[in-house]
């Protein structure tokens, strides 16, 4: 399935996730406000998270950019405010959730120029190939599932495996591309050796902490096609020790949160 920019036309967190999300953003139980858009979500079985803001705050961008798995529209969103001369697409296979991410696409400024397609990676075609992939992916493998169809699907691998991830960024990836993900710290190694089956290379790792005692929870990582000459890694933190958001985490959300 194709889709050519600029775009005219679209079709288209675990309750602790929310907790914590709602402690960094302005949030109703079915809409997200931020500076220059609002996220509804009351028909998507994955809400809003700290992961996606995260993601969409840290990631490397270019001019084309695929968003594998956006759900909410979050971060297409978010890339599109970042980088005003780029081209976003998002990608999902709940058609509920599509629907949901185009609406909050047009109701935002950026709706010239991104589009929402219901399929899946590995059926995805696109006539060009994209400078910037982003995904926050489903990673749970062999585990009990939420009885909740839709959200066991948003975070289960059965239909989007790290091999299967990491084959569409290859093939979809420019050359000098980078493809940026947040994922579980329990299964980075996992996630980095499919994405070295696949010939993509990590260049940038940030551990991520909730609190400067808690434990690395969460890591965002970027692969290349190209060997790195360096690696950059730093351990980073969500909060200082009173709760309130850490200097780190401040700067970098600086143009989305209220």
């Amino acid at each position: 399935m194709a889709i050519k920019a600029p775009f005219r036309r679209f079709e288209r967190a675990s309750s602790q996730e929310t907790k914590q999300a709602a402690v960094f953003c302005n949030m109703s139980s079915s809409k997200f406000d931020f500076q220059q858009f609002s996220v509804s979500q009351e028909r998507c079985a994955m809400k809003v998270g700290t992961d996606g803001v995260l993601l969409g705050a840290w990631a490397e961008g270019g001019k084309r950019i695929l968003d594998v798995g956006t759900g909410t529209g979050l971060i297409v969103l978010m890339m599109a405010q970042r980088f005003p001369d780029a081209s976003v697409v998002g990608i999902d296979i709940d058609p509920v959730a599509c629907l949901q991410a185009r609406e909050n696409v047009l109701a935002s400024p950026f709706g010239g120029r991104v589009g929402v397609a219901c399929t899946s990676l590995q059926d995805y075609r696109d006539q060009e190939v994209f400078d910037c992939i982003v995904s926050n992916p489903p990673f749970f493998e062999n585990s009990l599932k939420n009885p909740d169809g839709r959200r066991a699907t948003a975070r289960h691998t059965d239909t989007l495996s790290f091999a299967d991830l990491f084959g569409g960024v290859s093939r979809l990836l420019s050359e000098d591309g980078v493809f940026s993900a947040v994922i579980p710290s329990e299964v980075l190694e996992r996630f980095c050796s499919n994405a070295y089956l696949s010939g993509l290379y990590i260049s940038r790792q940030y551990d991520v902490k909730t609190t400067p005692r808690k434990p690395v929870k969460r890591c965002l990582v970027a692969f290349r096609k190209r060997r790195p000459s360096d690696f950059e890694r730093c351990e980073v933190c969500l909060q200082n020790t009173d709760g309130s958001r850490s200097a780190w985490y401040s700067a970098l959300t600086r143009g989305f949160y209220l």
